[in-house]
């Protein structure tokens, strides 16, 4: 963990968010808005919360990221970069022909535990790693970021009573709420409702949050690492292509890069808070 303060992670936070923007606009091609919606989670994740070591990406120790929303790859190879497990300068190869920045997050980077794009399996992947955790009574944290279109998939429901069954405490699952997946509203397309409300009865200790929060979101963190014999479910609620306007809670930008340079150029304003 580092000593990373809430100012400092809100600073990372923006730089992440314009290599997302520089990466989906140079590729045409990519996932913005949820990987803008879950910066600020990735952020205090990767740079304050996770005991990890870029020089020792195989510590049999460290805390264990399962990116289960792999499309959202932006912001994980992003804060895997500027956190040092590969140049920055590759970034810019994203989604291009050999490059090993693939659409979805894979095992071939430095930092991606697992490779992941069929949604819905993320979780069950995550219950393996805590699983072995406890087994080995090792003391390392085993987490599992979810998005809320993926909610609809059986797997995640019958992974949330297998985790309860075995008293997995060591592993914390986060749902990216930002209520838009590929063809538009959650709640037009599959209604999730209170997610909290259907999660809690399934044995898992349930908090909810701000996830464009940086405060709640590290005080949640914190709060994951205290022992418990029940696995923790927090619910991000967040803003889909959040810090950029025209993508704010705008179902076209799930999947579609800036449209222009304009809109490109615009995007990079907005993050550094400049109009």
């Amino acid at each position: 963990m580092e000593s990373y303060t809430v100012n400092d992670l809100a600073t990372t936070a923006r730089k992440i968010r314009k290599e997302i923007i520089k990466m989906v606009y140079s590729a045409n091609s990519g996932h913005p808005g949820g990987s803008l919606s879950i910066a600020d989670v990735i952020t205090a994740l990767y740079f304050k919360e996770m005991n990890i070591n870029p020089e020792k990406p195989d510590d049999p120790d460290r805390d264990i990221l399962v990116m289960s929303k792999g499309h959202a790859s932006p912001a994980v190879y992003a804060a895997l970069a500027l956190r040092g497990y590969f140049p920055v300068e590759l970034l810019d190869g994203f989604r291009k022909i050999n490059s090993k920045l693939e659409g979805h997050v894979h095992r071939g980077i430095p930092g991606v535990e697992s490779s992941t794009g069929s949604l819905g399996q993320g979780l069950g992947v995550a219950i393996g790693f805590a699983l072995e955790s406890k087994l080995d009574a090792k003391t390392n944290r085993i987490y599992a970021i979810l998005g809320d279109g993926e909610m609809e998939e059986g797997n995640i429901w019958e992974s949330l009573l297998a985790a309860s069954k075995y008293h997995l405490g060591n592993l914390t699952a986060i749902l990216d709420r930002n209520g838009i997946q590929l063809d538009g509203f959650t709640e037009d397309i599959m209604p999730l409702g209170n997610v909290a409300e259907k999660v809690a009865p399934f044995g898992w200790e349930v908090m909810t949050i701000d996830g464009n929060n940086m405060n709640e979101v590290v005080d949640a963190l914190e709060y994951a690492r205290k022992p418990r014999d029940r696995p923790l479910f927090i619910v991000a609620k967040t803003v889909k292509g959040k810090g950029v306007s025209y993508m704010e809670n705008n179902p076209k930008y799930h999947g579609s890069p800036p449209a222009s340079r304009e809109e490109y150029e615009q995007a990079l304003r907005e993050i550094e808070g400049k109009q």
